[in-house]
């Protein structure tokens, strides 16, 4: 019950397919007594997918939460000055966000909210979904595991047979990875 009571800031990018197992695990960080402010990417905005619609699933998650969702730049940004939250992850971390975070662009409200974040020297988690994983982004996930309070929900090959490349993390794994990043360690084994 460690996260009882923190605030969790949980940041969300476009990796449209793991959308549901992301419901599932803000409802049981919610459930684990743990003050969720959910953000909001602006692909996951106004991108309708086959996998449901934008609004509509901003609507779920900020009801789970109970808190306003973060949807600019401006928002996010107080988040930094303000430090108001224990801890935060990506979840799903796309690798067009690793990509950007790792070389310090912030032009969305998630990597705003990651800066803001990073600054105050807490943990930042990242729940890895991207097909390039072992591919172009290889480099960018080897860069970001290297940097201080920085932190990985372990994870692996999704379909090493039509996608050799991509890598997804296994979010059951999320509030015990949370957990752990509090306590400034890396739960292990990071690649499953």
């Amino acid at each position: 019950m460690k996260l009882n009571g923190k605030n969790v800031g949980i940041a969300i990018t476009g990796s449209f397919c793991t959308f549901d197992k992301i419901e599932i695990q803000v409802k049981n960080l919610v459930d684990e007594g743990a003050n969720v402010f959910p953000i909001f990417s602006k692909n996951v905005q106004t991108m309708d997918s086959r996998f449901g619609d934008a609004k509509e699933y901003i609507k779920r998650i900020s009801m789970l939460t109970g808190n306003k969702p973060i949807l600019t730049i401006e928002e996010a940004e107080p988040i930094g000055p303000n430090a108001y939250l224990d801890i935060l992850i990506i979840a799903p971390c796309t690798g067009n966000t690793l990509a950007k975070l790792v070389n310090g662009i912030t032009d969305t409200s998630v990597l705003m909210a990651a800066k803001a974040h990073i600054r105050n020297g807490r943990p930042l988690v990242i729940s890895v979904s991207t097909n390039d994983a072992l591919g172009i982004n290889f480099k960018n996930i080897g860069e970001l595991l290297n940097i201080k309070n920085m932190y990985f929900v372990p994870f692996g090959q999704d379909n090493s047979e039509k996608k050799p490349t991509s890598m997804i993390a296994h979010t059951e794994l999320i509030i015990n990875t949370l957990e752990k990043a509090l306590d400034g360690k890396q739960i292990q084994p990071v690649i499953v």
